[in-house]
Parts: structure tokens; C-alpha cells; sequence
């Protein structure tokens, strides 16, 4: 079983993280602890992260919610899958979102991905597991991981906020790319996910203050 991060790891991850790196105990000590951000384990938050993908949050939102309208409840493959394509496409979902939340649909009701299984797995195999089915991606996984499945180490250098937000708390030169952001992150081992949550806590704080809103 991977460790969780529980409450009172986040706790202990936070006043490990303030005590080595004073960009992150500024931002900590400038916005308070930020939320540990979690989402429900299974289908749902799956298909919801594909929702997310390239576009606003506000617009997957409210597509998911329509979703959840038409069906009366949290989705779940089997009266997912009932609805047709232009169903879908009514409720908002691009072609290609169509297609992909189909696989996971499909992928989840007949076994050949089994969610309940990724608690037991280590982190890079149960991001290996999700990455098989098209539409799931190193963002998507990732994410999946840190906020479903609690992984304290997770560290999403595909997202824009923490892009932004690294660059902006770590004050570099310009917006770091992928492989800048991987090597920033390991003085943040084996807490990355909670260090990538005060970048977020950042970027929620100053470049999307006011709008309420979680960046991924």
C-alpha cells in the first residue's frame, strides 16, 4: 500500500517544506496553508479531468454538471455509456472527449482498468496503468494521483499554474519548461504534491485573486 497523505502528513509536509525553502514559507506565511484539495477516487474524477483538459475550468464544470443534470446522479460508466454521441455533444462534449470518456467507460465497467486496484500500486505503475487508455495523459494521471488517490509526492510539471507559479515564487528568469520544473522539484522530494499545492495556493492568490477557483 503507497503511503496517503493524511492531514497530519500535509501538516508535517508543510513545516518540512517552510523549513527548507524560504520562497515556499513566504508564500505559506503571505496566504496561510493552502487547501489539500481533494477529489472523489473512480470514474467520475476521471471523466471529469478528461472535461478539464484545454479548456476553462468554468466550461468543464458546467458541462460535468449538465452531465450529472441529465443523468440524475453522479456518472457512472454503465448509464454513461447509454447516453449517444449526440447526447453528449448537446451537453458539451467535444468529438474527441466523446470518444475518450467512451474508453474509460468502457474500460472501467468490463475490468480492463480497475481503479480500485491503484490504491495498491506505487506510483509510477498506477500512472503507467491510467496512461494506456487514450485520453489519459501525464497531466490527467497525475493529478488523478495527488487528489483522488492522495500521493504525497506527485509532481505535475505539465501544468500551467505550477509553471507560472514556480516561476513567479522561485523568481526565474521566464516560465520554466518541463524539464526545469523537474529539476526544481526534487529539493521537494518526497513531498512534491504538497510543494506543487503552495505554488497553486500562489498562483490562486495573486495571478486568479479573486476568482475563487482551483488552477488544474
Amino acid at each position: 500500500m503507497s503511503v496517503i497523505l493524511t492531514q497530519a502528513r500535509y501538516k508535517t509536509a508543510l513545516a518540512e517544506l517552510c523549513a527548507a525553502d524560504s520562497d515556499l514559507a513566504t508564500v505559506v506565511a503571505d496566504y496561510g496553508p493552502p487547501p489539500i484539495w481533494r477529489r472523489p477516487a473512480g470514474f467520475r474524477t476521471l471523466l471529469y479531468l478528461i472535461l478539464e483538459q484545454q479548456v476553462s475550468l468554468a466550461s468543464a464544470r458546467a458541462t460535468y454538471e449538465k452531465l450529472v443534470a441529465r443523468l440524475g446522479r453522479e456518472p457512472e460508466p454503465a448509464p454513461f455509456l447509454a447516453l449517444d454521441d449526440d447526447d453528449l455533444r448537446g451537453l458539451g462534449f467535444s468529438r474527441q472527449k466523446t470518444r475518450y470518456g467512451r474508453i474509460l467507460a468502457e474500460a472501467v465497467r468490463d475490468g480492463t482498468l480497475k481503479l480500485d486496484g491503484l490504491r495498491r500500486r506505487n506510483d509510477e505503475a498506477a500512472k503507467a496503468e491510467l496512461m494506456q487508455l487514450p485520453g489519459i495523459g501525464h497531466w490527467t494521471a497525475d493529478i488523478y494521483l495527488m487528489e483522488a488517490l492522495g500521493r504525497p509526492d506527485v509532481w505535475p510539471v505539465g501544468d500551467l499554474a505550477l509553471a507560472v507559479g514556480a516561476e513567479r515564487v522561485k523568481g526565474l528568469t521566464g516560465r520554466p519548461d518541463q524539464d526545469t520544473l523537474m529539476a526544481l522539484g526534487e529539493a521537494w522530494r518526497p513531498w512534491r504534491a504538497v510543494a506543487a499545492r503552495i505554488l497553486w495556493h500562489y498562483y490562486l492568490n495573486t495571478v486568479r485573486k479573486g476568482q475563487g477557483d482551483k488552477p488544474t
